[in-house]
């Protein structure tokens, strides 16, 4: 086999380590036995730490750009309900629970925002974009449901279950463009490149939030986490119980569109949600007060 073979074949084995340290030790190896020179194993080791980077330390801004844009295709596909007595009480009471989630803070804020649809959905983009249908809205009797109903999905946010639906062939590509040195500037193909992965990217996240759903073990790991906040943040987590029954009852579930195309089984997240309440002791009271407010804001 020729060397350059065997190069392109540790290289692309080397990109997809999910280690970087390993990576490193293997370029010393090649470089000992001559495969490969100094400036092959400087070039091979700098896209594996990157491509290793890409996956696990997003910055917060390159995530925020990113799921900007996974807004943006979710915003092509369903219409905005224009009601902005509405809006802002859905983003008062979400911005509650983040202020008690894992990631209270984080770059551009968090949006929270009512698609005009009898769906019985909701999104979480990366980069604290959310969305929830009016469909969904109905299934909630107080603003404690829709309180768990946000929380749930911030859940989604705080574990970047968004991001780790991207390929790692995508950010592999672009990194490959990115850091080779050879040239200052990009030429059409190396930006085509880029320009696809980036694409490639945003598909891979719609295809999971709207396609395919999140899986079972996400799902239950963002009902955790949105029992959770809602619980710190004085809600009775009751609301999510309730909300699934409701769900669990709803004539939507004949059908499997939305909701019931992409997340388990109602009654099976209804289980776990009680046995988490139970091993917790979450409790919370209904305040009148807040019961009002839905009403009024959501009629």
């Amino acid at each position: 086999m020729k060397r350059g073979t065997i190069t392109a074949i540790l290289l692309a084995a080397l990109l997809i380590s999910a280690c970087a340290t390993v990576s490193k030790m293997g370029t010393t190896i090649l470089e000992n036995e001559g495969v490969i020179d100094k400036s092959q194993k400087d070039s091979i080791d700098k896209v594996a730490k990157a491509v290793e980077y890409s996956f696990q330390d997003l910055t917060e801004e390159q995530e925020y750009y990113l799921g900007r844009s996974v807004a943006a295709r979710i915003l092509a596909s369903y219409q905005v309900y224009k009601n902005d007595k509405l809006t802002t009480y859905v983003n008062m009471v979400g911005t509650a629970v983040t202020f008690t989630s894992d990631r209270p803070e984080i770059y551009g804020g968090y949006h929270f925002l009512v698609l005009d649809s009898q769906e019985i959905n909701a999104f979480a983009c990366p980069g604290g974009f959310v969305f929830i249908t009016r469909g969904l809205l109905s299934t909630c009797a107080d603003e404690e449901a829709l309180a768990c109903v946000l929380a749930h999905e911030v859940g989604h946010i705080c574990a970047k279950h968004g991001l780790k639906a991207i390929k790692k062939s995508r950010l592999t590509d672009a990194f490959g463009v990115l850091l080779r040195e050879s040239s200052k500037h990009y030429n059409k193909e190396e930006l085509t490149k880029l320009t696809g992965a980036f694409d490639g990217a945003l598909g891979d996240i719609m295809n999971q939030l709207v396609v395919k759903g999140y899986s079972r073990k996400q799902e239950y790991e963002a009902d955790r986490l949105g029992l959770k906040y809602a619980h710190a943040a004085g809600y009775a987590v009751s609301g999510m119980e309730e909300c699934l029954q409701a769900m669990a009852a709803s004539s939507q579930k004949s059908s499997g569109a939305g909701f019931f195309k992409t997340h388990p089984a109602p009654q099976d997240r209804l289980d776990k949600v009680n046995q988490e309440i139970a091993s917790k002791g979450y409790s919370g009271r209904v305040e009148t007060v807040r019961t009002k407010r839905f009403k009024k804001a959501v009629g």
